[in-house]
């Protein structure tokens, strides 16, 4: 599991680092130019980050990665206006999905997902803060497979929303980080961003196997 995690962790970030200098480097770029962002924002007040948060928080809610999603915004919109507006973008999915699963689709989660919802329920409802702040820093699993099980189960909204915006902080910053250097300090801001990755993957291996002993690495499984 383990090789298996550092593997697929490592091809995203190259795979990301290609996409920023195709961005960087191609017409394509264009489309979402920090210049042109800037601009476009400057002209029309807020209306640009209005529209990349209600895209990106969209594309969240049906399980598009949200590390993706910051590096986009760090890429259009620098890192710490790019880290605040991925973040919304997130909560708002991770929001949205969790409300869908427990006012509308509890059926259909309940079917996709019958082997899990007890686990769940045990871990979210004894400590759905805690619990959830440690399934968000782990580095393996869905984010929505984890938004729409926490929603059929016990979890308490409050502090599961509360426990996934806070974990998603780290996550957020490095691949925001990575996103923004294509525009300034090219190659301090990626092997910054890398080391903090791989930082927290091995922050994710200790948690995973400390939790191991209690059975949560079997719902941190399902999802991230």
């Amino acid at each position: 599991m383990n090789l298996k995690l550092f593997i697929r962790s490592l091809i995203l970030i190259i795979l990301l680092v290609a996409l920023g200098f195709l961005l960087k480097t191609s017409e394509f770029g264009e489309i979402i130019d920090k210049n042109w962002i800037d601009n476009y924002v400057g002209s029309n007040g807020l209306k640009g980050q209005f529209i990349f948060i209600v895209v990106a928080a969209l594309l969240v809610t049906v399980g598009f990665p949200r590390q993706i999603i910051a590096f986009l915004a760090g890429y259009a919109f620098g890192l710490n206006l790019g880290t605040i507006v991925a973040l919304v973008a997130c909560a708002i999915g991770c929001i949205l999905a969790f409300f869908f699963a427990r006012f509308v689709g509890r059926d259909w989660v309940n079917s996709k997902f019958p082997g899990r919802l007890s686990k769940a329920d045990q871990f979210f409802s004894a400590n759905t803060f805690v619990t959830t702040l440690l399934i968000r820093f782990m580095p393996a699993g869905s984010n929505i497979v984890t938004n729409l099980i926490a929603g059929v189960s016990g979890a308490r909204a409050p502090s599961f929303i509360g426990g996934s915006i806070l974990g998603y902080i780290p996550q957020t910053v490095i691949f925001a980080l990575l996103g923004s250097g294509f525009h300034i300090d090219l190659k301090f801001r990626i092997t910054l961003s890398i080391i903090l990755f791989l930082a927290s993957i091995l922050l994710g291996f200790f948690l995973y196997r400390k939790y191991k002993r209690v059975g949560l690495d079997k719902l941190i499984l399902s999802g991230s």
